[in-house]
């Protein structure tokens, strides 16, 4: 989707608009919350853990 989509001007002229705008929004608002299909790791941050991996990239073992 593009991202201008979500700034367009909603003109809602009648009681039925409004309570189909007002429906889907309540709606959108319980949908399950996204679950992650894969684990992320946790960045390195220990100096010689990093140093490790990049040795092993560059075959320096």
């Amino acid at each position: 989707m593009a991202t201008s989509s979500i700034f367009t001007n909603v003109k809602i002229t009648d009681r039925e608009s409004a309570e189909m705008f007002i429906s889907a929004l309540e709606k959108a608002s319980e949908a399950p919350k996204r679950v992650p299909t894969t684990k992320v790791s946790a960045p390195l941050r220990d100096k010689e853990a990093i140093r490790a991996l990049f040795a092993k990239r560059l075959g320096n073992k």
